[in-house]
């Protein structure tokens, strides 16, 4: 069970850290611009957007018989699927696979998934060494953190702090550049690749017709690691499956031009069941185990089509929010704004009642987000969702708003009140101002009204002086 955390307290320090801000901005400037040409040069993109959002409706309309049509395609083809509801039944597989082994040593290609799971802090009390073999990964992994982003873990550091790093932990020359630090991570990753009696993945696409995995990377370690060890596992999320295997590469057009900026990544590697006689190169075995952990109850919800996410890291690009205090503020797999949302669904808004107010309602993450998935309405619903809201969830629910925007009278009445209210609110102290209900005054100081009188008033006034 995930304890309480809170988001307001660890963005506080988050955000006076200099190094750590400048790092972040720096890299989610050049992912941000990086898509931008991309989508720029593939006049279809929106067009392909819709058709993306229309093919993940039909695989979460219906999404236990898709679950199941992988399932049985995937053991057709040699493969073995294992079902797992929690991360605590999906640890169980992986580390009951292992002790049947007698593995010792495993690699890991980046996957979400498994950081969902714990999968790291699960294996080694199961005997297995793990190793993360993407670079950022591993860069994280020898720091003792967890990832800050979903797509680059390491964004949250610069080249000096991982050269020190480096020069600590691997006893590399100090002050090392970025080619020469690549080289020393793939000395020393090498060696565990070939020492590896199982690889660990995740995927980026299960394809429910043929039963086959995607995974896509911009590192040789995604490859090495489905190809090299006698056996691979991979840790799917249900949410992963797609209809048809036509259907993967318009959903790789849109992935690496939103993740990466490119038209293509380096390495897509499609995988269809275990290596099979005669052929030299694969896994013996394939075990593709298959989470649930909170995703079924959202296929027949109001959050519905966050089962769509592609995890890009797009939205995390664009979200000001996220780029102020780094994704470790969150304390979740899930930072930034599909984070804000996929957590309390999975976790509880228990846990994670404040991530719903780390969003300034912006609408940036919506405009990225290849799937159109409604990331500020998600943001709206769950606070009014949440407990303690009653207050403004009725306001909402009544369409508040929307009735004062139809009544001008009205409207301007409600004005002269707020403007007459934050005045007020300015003048009481910071114990009395901070308690007052609602979650703007909870997360929020109140604004300051502009002193002389409304643009309404003022430009009356101004026009009648021109008539």
């Amino acid at each position: 069970m995930k304890s309480s955390h809170n988001f307001r307290k660890a963005s506080a320090s988050a955000v006076a850290d200099e190094v750590l801000g400048a790092a972040v901005g720096k890299t989610a400037d050049l992912l941000f611009s990086m898509r931008a040409a991309a989508v720029a040069a593939y006049p279809g993109f929106e067009e392909l957007r819709d058709w993306g959002r229309s093919r993940k409706m039909e695989v979460s309309g219906d999404l236990a018989t898709f679950v199941r049509r992988f399932s049985d395609r995937l053991e057709a083809a040699g493969g073995a699927a294992h079902f797992a509801r929690d991360a605590r039944e999906a640890v169980e597989i992986v580390t009951n696979i292992a002790r049947g082994l007698g593995a010792v040593a495993a690699v890991k290609s980046k996957s979400m998934t498994a950081e969902e799971i714990s999968l790291n802090e699960a294996l080694p009390e199961a005997g297995v060494t793990v190793t993360e073999t993407d670079l950022g990964e591993f860069i994280i992994q020898l720091a003792g953190e967890k990832p800050s982003h979903i797509v680059a873990p390491a964004i949250h550091k610069d080249r000096a702090q991982v050269a020190a790093l480096f020069h600590e932990t691997l006893g590399s020359a100090p002050g090392l550049d970025v080619g020469d630090l690549v080289r020393v991570a793939r000395k020393a990753l090498r060696e565990r690749f070939l020492a590896a009696d199982i690889g660990i993945t995740g995927a980026n696409f299960a394809i429910a017709e043929t039963g086959t995995i995607a995974i896509v990377t911009n590192e040789g370690n995604g490859r090495l690691t489905s190809a090299l060890p006698a056996v691979q596992i991979a840790i799917v999320g249900i949410d992963k499956i797609i209809p048809k295997l036509s259907d993967l590469p318009g959903f790789l057009r849109l992935l690496t031009r939103s993740a990466t900026g490119q038209a293509v990544s380096s390495y897509v590697t499609v995988i269809t069941g275990p290596r099979r006689q005669g052929e030299e190169e694969g896994p013996s075995e394939l075990h593709v185990v298959l989470l649930d952990n909170g995703r079924s109850p959202l296929a027949s919800g109001p959050f519905r089509e966050m089962l769509h996410c592609l995890h890009c890291g797009a939205c995390l690009n664009s979200c000001p929010v996220y780029r102020a205090v780094g994704g470790h503020a969150y304390e979740s797999v899930y930072p930034g704004p599909m984070g804000d949302v996929l957590s309390p669904l999975l976790w509880g808004m228990d846990v994670y009642a404040d991530l719903p107010d780390a969003c300034t309602l912006c609408g940036r993450c919506a405009e990225v987000c290849p799937m159109r998935i409604p990331l500020p309405e998600y943001h709206r619903k769950l606070r009014v969702l949440r407990a303690g809201l009653k207050g403004e969830a009725a306001a909402w629910k009544a369409e508040a708003p929307a009735i004062l925007t139809q009544h001008p009278l009205l409207y301007r009445t409600a004005l002269g009140i707020m403007r007459r209210v934050l005045s007020l609110g300015r003048r009481l102290p910071d114990g009395i101002r901070t308690g007052l209900p609602g979650a703007w005054t909870v997360c929020r100081e109140l604004p300051h009204p502009r002193e002389g009188p409304d643009f309404r008033s003022w430009w009356e006034k101004r026009k009648s002086c021109h008539e």
